[in-house]
């Protein structure tokens, strides 16, 4: 699920950049803990692979996560 400024930062996205952006997202989808915490909010966390940066936090099950911010170069 994709909130403000994601939802955005989305749709400008190249079609390289959103099939990037979806491999990123299977990643972190299989194992959302194994990624690092943001540096200034520990309930988020920060994946950055291959110019693809989510910002992210999982509900409590782990079983939704909600895209706060999405970066591709």
């Amino acid at each position: 699920m994709f909130i403000e400024p994601a939802e955005t930062q989305v749709r400008a996205l190249s079609t390289a950049q959103t099939a990037r952006l979806d491999a990123a997202l299977n990643e972190i989808a299989a194992d959302p803990t194994d990624v690092k915490p943001h540096a200034t909010a520990s309930a988020l966390r920060d994946y950055q692979h291959d110019g693809i940066r989510v910002i992210f936090y999982a509900t409590a099950l782990g079983s939704i996560l909600i895209d706060t911010y999405v970066e591709a170069d």
